[in-house]
């Protein structure tokens, strides 16, 4: 593609006042309408000063603004191009919004948490985004390091990643045949180890599942989670809230040992669909062998701290063994991953399980498509107005795939990115305007 040499353009302004560019928000902010998002947030919100004002207007257009592609503060102008003051009333100015934000603390964040939880429990009654979620219910949660730069970012610090940023933790449900939603989030300090807070968050996800069940609900719920997350607050919080966890376990002696003691005769050989890289040797895998043995973690707590359950092992071949002088190996040599879980061999065997917990990683598609999006950055030098930021990022994120469900097709599954340009960014004029309508209500036709 190149430019048209007959039509040369010189400079393209987005200024038609009957023209908007993303025409999906009209549907998209009703649906967050229909959620109470609006009310939610004016019932829960005490926002102080008259920068906390309306906080119901101020948080639906954050989070039309993010719906519609905005990852800063400024990009919140996209409310405010060719006719969309035609369209929506109260789209407030980047600034007002800013000065709205940098007014929340610790506390107004938990207050958001709150409206985040009852507008996703609307979205699951008036909409399939959460269709069977009395049957099998999956619970993801992992961290992420959200790159920041400058010295005002308050909270940054160099964590595991190596990479200066504040750490965001998600808890995410997953039912069968859906996309994930973001049940609970956190933002901490960069410097911060994984599991810190874990637990809590853990336990507001599950708080939430048990909202969204009736009471008739029939399938488990089970945690799933990597090594940086094997502690006993976190399964404990799990199991007093009746779910089942499956989480990755270290690899130190004790484990070493279990893993020793399996038999040769005790490994079922697996085929995976689709191959797998892993990230220590560089290759993608596409068979491996697993085991089990009986375990209980957490031994060197008092015995009623104790966790017993299943020790799930998987083995790949090493293909690339080390060798000395050109001599190699007189026997096959394995690398082990293992994971613990609380689920009965009744309920899923060895295989299952083990295929069960490896889908895993899908959190880790959340992140990156959160980072792709809103998360994009973190916007303020406020710790507190970035939490604030999370948390709308997810209102948004479960917002947006809430309205690809209504749409159904492959956009059921899609990323952010591929449902906002299907749905939310479309170019429309506005036919009619002001004319009679219900109730004496203006008519505001939009024409694609």
């Amino acid at each position: 593609m190149e430019l048209s040499h007959s039509r040369r353009v010189v400079s393209a302004v987005f200024d038609e006042p009957n023209l908007v560019s993303a025409a999906g928000l009209v549907p998209a902010v009703r649906l967050a309408t229909d959620a109470g998002l609006r009310s939610l947030a004016d019932q829960f919100l005490t926002v102080p000063t008259d920068k906390g004002a309306r906080p119901g207007l101020k948080v639906t257009s954050l989070v039309a603004g993010m719906i519609a592609g905005a990852d800063s503060i400024d990009d919140m102008a996209i409310l405010r191009h060719g006719g969309m003051g035609r369209v929506f009333d109260a789209a407030y100015a980047p600034s007002t919004l800013g000065s709205f934000l940098r007014e929340f603390t610790f506390g107004h964040v938990r207050q958001l948490d709150a409206v985040a939880s009852r507008v996703l429990g609307n979205l699951a009654a008036s909409t399939p985004v959460l269709d069977g979620i009395d049957g099998e219910v999956l619970i993801d949660t992992d961290d992420s390091i959200i790159e920041v730069h400058g010295y005002a970012k308050q909270g940054a610090g160099f964590g595991y990643s190596g990479v200066r940023g504040i750490n965001a933790l998600l808890g995410t449900i997953t039912v069968a045949g859906r996309a994930p939603v973001i049940a609970a989030s956190r933002l901490r300090k960069g410097s911060t180890s994984s599991v810190r807070g874990a637990a809590r968050l853990v336990a507001d996800t599950l708080a939430t599942v048990r909202r969204l069940r009736s009471r008739t609900a029939t399938g488990r719920v089970l945690l799933r989670a990597d090594s940086a997350f094997y502690a006993h607050t976190v399964v404990r919080a799990a199991i007093t809230a009746g779910a089942q966890v499956s989480i990755t376990v270290r690899q130190d002696k004790r484990v070493k040992a279990a893993i020793a003691t399996i038999g040769v005769d005790a490994w079922t050989k697996i085929k995976y669909t689709d191959a797998i890289f892993d990230e220590d040797t560089g290759r993608w895998i596409s068979t491996a062998e697993v085991a089990e043995i009986p375990f209980t973690a957490f031994t060197s707590r008092r015995n009623d701290q104790q966790v017993p359950g299943r020790l799930i092992v998987r083995r790949i071949p090493d293909l690339n063994p080390k060798t000395t002088d050109g001599q190699t190996t007189l026997f096959d040599t394995w690398r082990f991953h293992a994971f613990f879980t609380t689920t009965r061999a009744a309920e899923a065997d060895t295989v299952t399980a083990d295929q069960v917990h490896r889908r895993h990683a899908i959190i880790e598609n959340v992140h990156a498509d959160l980072k792709h999006s809103a998360l994009a950055h973190l916007p303020s030098g406020r710790f507190s107005a970035n939490s604030a930021w999370l948390v709308l990022a997810c209102i948004a994120f479960n917002l947006t795939r809430a309205a690809a469900t209504i749409a159904g097709g492959t956009l059921t599954k899609a990323t952010t990115g591929t449902i906002r340009r299907t749905l939310i960014s479309i170019p429309a004029r506005i036919a009619s305007l002001d004319g009679p309508g219900v109730s004496g209500l203006p008519i505001r036709t939009l024409r694609g």
